[in-house]
């Protein structure tokens, strides 16, 4: 696909500087670019190779144009701007419709024409796809699972029964959604394990990354709100609940009834508590351990940053060290106030 300048900068509603006939054909870093491709600036850091670029334009902010010797398209978000000029030079691939040979469909399912269901693929009795989903390659979708509109399912995923998916969905290869909860009882020292009843539920326009494991239910569903967006190889527990436009980075792990709120950006690597509830508009960095809720918005932090190996075994015993020294500090605090108070 190939745009005018003019065209891309209608498309994010920015404005351009220089020659708006410039035509784009794709997309580059600042360091790859060449005649034809756009870039875009975000980090500060980069100014130095935003003056050296060979891209025919850049997206970037009003306060970067003087850096920039090339055309421009200048946005209020230049990353925002980029995703969707990105997604206008290279659109999805469109599937024929219609079922391959080798795929397996029950025929109490309802599929219409529109639908488009891969080689090796097995779907269960009273499934529900609509219009325009496409199912790929080794996918497994057991029974009484619905799918929304323009919903797009890569290969070898699994979908167990029950689960619920909205409209414009993205569903990564190795996906697992719907799969029992870790529920176990100890019984006089024997686990039994506890049936796990409830669904999944997830709202429209969500994207679940690759080799990510979605739960159902121990009793009320898993529920994964609008606009959610999350990373390769998650873990999310039975019962959790993400709210709408949260983004969760990967290897992040969710244990059972975790409430997150809505807007929320969580790092990579974090662990969250069973139960504990995060407030809306709440930004966690990586490799934090939350142990117990977050009520109020903000940034939260509680990972160690790396060192070198001999300053972070000084740092380790001292840090074994604080309770003894709080305990030293409150004595001759003691002291302290008793001199004073002879005085």
């Amino acid at each position: 696909m190939a745009y005018t300048l003019a065209e891309l900068a209608q498309h994010v509603n920015g404005r351009v500087v220089g020659d708006e006939a410039c035509v784009i054909e794709s997309v580059s870093t600042l360091d790859s670019g060449s005649d034809g491709s756009i870039s875009f600036l975000t980090n500060p850091a980069y100014k130095k190779k935003l003056l050296k670029t060979s891209a025919s334009a850049v997206i970037l902010r009003e306060a970067d144009i003087d850096y920039c010797n090339v055309n421009a398209i200048v946005v209020e978000d230049p990353h925002s701007a980029y995703a969707l000029i990105a997604s206008l030079l290279y659109p999805a691939t469109t599937k024929k419709h219609g079922i391959h040979d080798s795929a397996v469909v029950s025929e109490n399912s309802q599929l219409p024409d529109s639908v488009w269901i891969d080689a090796g693929v097995i779907i269960g009795d009273d499934v529900v796809l609509g219009e325009n989903v496409q199912i790929s390659a080794g996918t497994v979708i057991e029974s009484s699972v619905t799918i929304g509109n323009n919903s797009r399912i890569l290969s070898n995923v699994t979908i167990c029964h029950g689960t619920s998916i909205g409209e414009d969905a993205l569903i990564h290869p190795g996906v697992v959604i719907g799969s029992d909860g870790f529920g176990q009882a100890n019984n006089h020292g024997t686990w039994l394990k506890v049936p796990q009843l409830g669904n999944v539920v997830i709202g429209n326009d969500v994207e679940i990354g690759a080799n990510t494991t979605i739960d159902r239910g121990a009793i009320e569903d898993t529920i994964i709100g609008n606009n959610v967006k999350l990373d390769n190889q998650i873990q999310v527990a039975h019962n959790v609940q993400i709210g709408a436009h949260t983004v969760i980075s990967g290897c992040t792990g969710l244990a059972g009834s975790t409430r997150i709120g809505k807007h929320c950006a969580i790092g990579g690597a974090v662990t969250i508590v069973g139960h504990a509830e995060i407030a809306d508009n709440v930004f966690i960095t990586a490799n934090s351990l939350v142990t117990n809720s977050i009520n109020e918005p903000g940034v939260y932090s509680s990972g160690i940053p790396i060192d070198t190996n001999k300053n972070w075994q000084k740092n380790s015993i001292r840090f074994k060290q604080l309770d003894k020294l709080a305990k030293k500090i409150k004595q001759l605090e003691k002291q302290i106030e008793l001199l004073e108070a002879k005085e």
